[in-house]
């Protein structure tokens, strides 16, 4: 088998691990199950698809053998612990009970999985795994920790899930409001990863920048009248919408050198009219913006600049202000001081950045050495930059770390 069909092999199970998971979860109401026979099918896969070619349709091939392996599976555990009646049950031809409020698999699949019985992180972790086919080391790089410590949470959390007796069910609608900071988390995770990619040699994994923002669309049509719904997907729009201008060479573009021209100015106008409408709701009814909302918000604000030299950073400075009063996370800070370099000048933001706990995370050494660069401490800066192509997983933004670095003067 050929590199080239491997990596195709590899690209469709990655594309489609989610929904076959997800549908198994729904016909079979067992998440080990489903994730277990999902892996299953890929290894049958890559051994048929290997003589006969990749079908016609692979999604429906994978689901189909799927299915087929987690039968006999379930047929097997009958024959040792005599549960004939769960397997006659797997068999039956009845269709399967109504799938309530929301149609969609993969949707309903993380809806059940952010139940409130699992601690947050613990909810969007599990998720990201089963729905956005994440490996545990790009989950980890998500959330700033080590693999170990990623694989222990999931871990737990299918544990948790499996003695407490969490049974897998359709969430009724009035469960949906309670579970949507988790669903929106995991979505924006699945778009961000998907956006630069921490792992493999793709700087940009668009089956997973895809399937978030589709997401984010089905979840705009289910709940049109969450705020916070409208921001997520402003939010994943007006980034998306810089995709092509972000890359050239191999080499990651950073967002004041990218050519504006090249932005798909179709989704920068829908995620402009997303942000108006949340602007809109929130001076009619008093609510404050939420985080997407304004995370959102920053974006119009560097997409409606025409040349980098019109943004309006104080605007953007204020808005991280208010993000800050929410969501004081030093990510946010770190944001928020890129703005204060502008404003303020590099040593104000500089001394700002160091003050955060953030040492495991690229885009802090690389802030850090671009300010160190901007002070003319060289030396100081390559050390940074060093250190941000050490800990950065995308190979497009080590290259152009690289090539920053390179640049500097002796």
């Amino acid at each position: 088998m050929s590199d080239s069909v491997d990596s195709r092999v590899e690209a469709i199970f990655r594309a489609e691990f989610g929904r076959v998971v997800a549908s198994l979860a729904r016909r079979f109401g067992d998440l080990d199950l489903a994730e277990d026979a999902a892996g299953e099918a890929l290894v049958v896969a890559l051994e048929k698809w290997r003589m006969d070619g990749i079908p016609p349709n692979p999604g429906g091939w994978l689901t189909t053998t799927a299915g087929n392996r987690a039968i006999d599976r379930l047929r097997r555990e009958s024959r040792r612990d005599d549960k004939h009646q769960q397997a006659e049950m797997i068999i039956d031809p009845e269709p399967h009970e109504p799938t309530g409020p929301v149609e969609d698999d993969r949707l309903r699949l993380i809806f059940t999985c952010c139940h409130p019985a699992l601690a947050p992180e613990a909810r969007v972790a599990l998720t990201l795994r089963l729905l956005g086919g994440l490996t545990v080391p790009e989950i980890a790089a998500a959330f700033l920790v080590p693999e170990t410590t990623m694989a222990q949470r999931i871990t737990r959390a299918k544990r948790k899930i499996a003695g407490a007796g969490i049974p897998y069910r359709v969430p009724a609608l009035s469960d949906l409001p309670a579970r949507l900071a988790g669903v929106l988390a995991v979505v924006y995770l699945v778009f961000n990863e998907g956006y630069l990619a921490s792992t493999g040699d793709a700087p940009v994994r668009q089956e997973l920048t895809g399937e978030a923002i589709r997401l984010g669309r089905v979840l705009r049509s289910l709940l049109p009248e969450e705020p916070e719904v409208a921001g997520l997907l402003a939010l994943m729009l007006l980034t998306d919408a810089r995709r092509e201008s972000r890359f050239a060479g191999g080499e990651l573009v950073p967002l004041d050198q990218q050519d504006r021209a090249g932005w798909d100015r179709a989704l920068v106008l829908e995620g402009h009219d997303l942000v108006r409408e949340c602007l809109a709701r929130a001076h009619a009814t008093g609510q404050p913006p939420g985080r997407y909302q304004l995370l959102a918000a920053v974006n119009a604000v560097h997409t409606d600049a025409a040349d980098v030299r019109e943004t309006d950073w104080g605007q953007i400075a204020a808005l991280y202000d208010q993000l800050s009063a929410i969501d004081p996370s030093p990510v946010v800070r770190l944001n928020r001081a890129v703005a204060i370099a502008e404003l303020d000048g590099p040593s104000v933001a500089l001394a700002e950045v160091d003050r955060l706990p953030l040492e495991g995370y690229h885009a802090w050494h690389a802030t850090r050495a671009d300010l160190l660069r901007r002070l003319g401490r060289s030396g100081d800066a390559r050390a940074a930059y060093d250190a941000a192509i050490a800990t950065a997983g995308n190979p497009a933004e080590r290259s152009w770390l690289a090539r920053r670095r390179d640049q500097l003067a002796d």
